[in-house]
């Protein structure tokens, strides 16, 4: 039903994460109504973007450089370590704009079901880090599902002999409703508890 070029572009839209046919058709249309400046700015955005970003040498976080950005600002507490599952963990805790220490993206989690098994993972090289480093603390911000838990104490188990492992308190949604919460959150919520100030 589409020229065979719209089709093209429709079809590959499709392939992106969370594009349903109708989302990708509402895109390749967007694109066909800019001009055709901005439909190169685009393309080539892309294009530079698969060329030049590679991972950072030492956190695995996504950089254009050897060393990224966090990894190389001197203002960074350089002695905790917050282990996250993809750099798009590391983006969504610096939006938090609260921790100031260094990261180690480990490339996904332990999933013997989908074949992924610890030597996949950035593990080793978090290991060396935390050994050879003066570190103090490694903080496990991994996602709560079977697969996260399983590789917290997996990874977990192989630092504590070099430091403290901590990892962050799950719960209740800011304007969650305590009815709609399941068991294991509820639990997690009870864990995490604090005084109040």
């Amino acid at each position: 039903m589409f020229t065979p070029p719209l089709a093209r572009l429709i079809e590959q839209l499709q392939k992106l994460p969370g594009i349903g046919a109708k989302s990708a058709q509402r895109l390749a249309f967007h694109i066909l109504k800019r001009s055709e400046k901005d439909a190169e700015t685009l393309a080539q955005a892309i294009i530079d973007a698969k060329r030049q970003i590679g991972f950072c040498q030492r956190c695995y976080h996504l950089s254009a450089e050897p060393i990224c950005e966090i990894c190389s600002n001197p203002n960074r507490e350089q002695d905790v370590i917050c282990v996250v599952e993809d750099s798009k963990d590391v983006i969504a805790l610096e939006k938090t704009r609260e921790y100031h220490g260094l990261y180690h993206v480990l490339g996904g989690v332990i999933s013997p079901m989908d074949g992924i098994t610890p030597e996949q993972l950035n593990i080793q090289t978090l290991i060396q880090r935390v050994g050879e480093g003066n570190i103090k603390e490694v903080i496990m911000a991994i996602s709560p599902n079977i697969e996260g838990e399983t590789t917290t104490l997996y990874v977990g188990k192989l630092l504590k002999p070099f430091t403290k492992v901590t990892r962050i308190a799950f719960g209740l949604p800011m304007g969650g409703d305590l009815e709609y919460a399941d068991e294991v959150t509820l639990a997690r919520a009870l864990e995490g508890r604090r005084e109040v100030s």
